[in-house]
């Protein structure tokens, strides 16, 4: 019923005719600049993934979950920088009863540094990336009321490697891959019933599953111009699923494979100035929505020192 909501990245824009940069790219904001701005996500859907059943259900109709994202990204060096991502999220159910939520979600801090540069002539470069990323809740919301809570109220610690193409007419090749530790989550109920053995658990107390994450991506970048095709993939490693007509629960297994599409362009008479439009659609999944998901943003980058 619930899809996850794990923002995989984290989208600002570097300086200049570059492209946007996330922690799952091969892209690096330059020394001493700094890029912020905001990204607005909408998310809905009307079907969802019961176990491996696909249904719908009357009580919740159409789920949409809406975000605004503060993003930040900072160039230590140029080849190690650090980004923040900070959203505000609402849920909203079209039927039923249940009152959807919103609040300030997680704090996410992350580093990336690019330690490997291959460059042949012609300018095509290879690089890869080791990317390390901390998340945790800001606000004291409730993991334990999916399909309509904001988040799911876990410290995270992510480990992820990235390694990019690109030739010198501007097309390029991503891919990325990412493992995220969870920290156990505390729920408003002093026990709860295992999805997996329908053991009765007298805590509050859940341990959370780990996950695994792929990012691929190819397309098209060269003179503040990004035009990509991309693949998301997430697996939980463990957690069981949804009960028959039961609400999910934190720990529940949730896999989904994605396909997106994204356009980037840095306005000409403000170079520094970078729209985003994306959009994701979730073709197969696992106690996930089949949403639809939709993003635009609007980042400005400040340049602290001489660099063009």
């Amino acid at each position: 019923m619930k899809k996850y909501l794990l923002l995989l990245s984290i989208i600002v824009f570097p300086v200049g005719y570059s492209s946007a940069q996330t922690l799952n790219d091969g892209l690096m904001m330059q020394k001493d600049n700094f890029c912020t701005g905001f990204i607005y996500m909408h998310d809905q859907w009307t079907e969802y993934w019961e176990g491996t059943r696909k249904r719908d259900n009357g009580n919740i109709g159409k789920l949409t979950t809406q975000s605004l994202t503060w993003v930040g990204n900072y160039g230590i060096t140029n080849k190690l920088n650090v980004i923040a991502m900070l959203p505000y999220v609402r849920t909203n159910a079209s039927k039923g009863t249940l009152a959807g939520m919103e609040n300030i979600q997680d704090l996410s801090v992350g580093v990336k540094y690019n330690f490997f540069v291959k460059e042949w002539e012609g300018k095509s470069r290879f690089k890869t990336f080791g990317i390390i990323n901390f998340s945790t809740p800001i606000s004291n919301y409730s993991p334990d009321f999916l399909p309509l809570s904001i988040g799911m109220a876990s410290t995270n610690l992510s480990y992820r490697l990235t390694a990019f193409y690109k030739l010198e007419k501007g097309w390029f090749a991503n891919a990325s891959a990412g493992y995220t530790w969870r920290s156990n989550v505390e729920l408003d109920r002093p026990a709860y019933y295992n999805d997996e053995d329908e053991t009765l658990y007298l805590t509050n107390e859940v341990q959370m599953p780990n996950v695994f994450d792929l990012f691929i991506s190819a397309g098209y970048l060269k003179n503040g111009l990004q035009v990509e095709l991309n693949y998301i993939q997430q697996n939980t490693l463990g957690g069981g699923d949804i009960r028959r007509q039961d609400m999910p629960f934190v720990s529940n297994k949730m896999n989904f494979n994605k396909g997106g599409i994204l356009v980037m362009y840095y306005l000409p008479p403000l170079p520094e100035l970078a729209v985003r439009l994306a959009g994701t659609y979730t073709f197969s999944g696992r106690n996930v929505g089949q949403s639809t998901t939709y993003l635009a943003g609007i980042l400005y980058t400040i340049k602290f020192s001489g660099n063009p």
